[in-house]
């Protein structure tokens, strides 16, 4: 198996027109903010034991791989609101993270620019990019708004 290339849509949404550079960021790029390194669980994982590993770990989404390490494939996110959302609907100890996954996960390369960053998480309507090495096409780490907040605010 292979790690998720960037995706399709990720070429398209850079060649949309340009849009104000994101205010206070000029030349920062995914890179310079991103969290390196994964949280991640498999697609069978239990809901309940996903949002534990959320709150030790103190992080708002789970990147959900398909397989094992070095052969799992990129399968998607599972974020904070997705387990609200899925605990509406029965207990979570009753779900997998492959059920509520966001699929697929949206992704970016570390050398794009916030800017870019920005545009792909307005166009797709999520907080999280999965950053993936264009050549290793292995998930890195992610980006979420909060982190773009980061950059904006120690900028400022």
């Amino acid at each position: 198996m292979q790690w998720a290339p960037l995706d399709a849509d990720h070429a398209a949404m850079n060649a949309l027109p340009e849009m104000h550079p994101v205010a206070g960021s000029p030349g920062l790029r995914v890179a310079d903010v991103m969290h390196w390194g994964l949280v991640s669980c498999s697609a069978d994982a239990q809901l309940d034991d996903v949002a534990a590993l959320m709150t030790d770990e103190c992080v708002h989404c789970v990147v959900v791989l398909d397989g094992s390490p070095p052969d799992a494939s990129l399968w998607g996110v599972v974020s904070d609101l997705d387990l609200v959302a899925a605990a509406s609907v029965r207990p979570l100890a009753d779900q997998e993270a492959g059920g509520s996954a966001m699929r697929p996960a949206v992704t970016i390369g570390p050398a794009e620019s916030l800017e870019a960053a920005a545009r792909v998480m307005t166009r797709a309507g999520v907080a999280h990019l999965v950053v993936v090495d264009p050549v290793e096409r292995r998930p890195v780490g992610v980006l979420s708004t909060l982190d773009l907040a980061g950059a904006l605010a120690s900028t400022v």
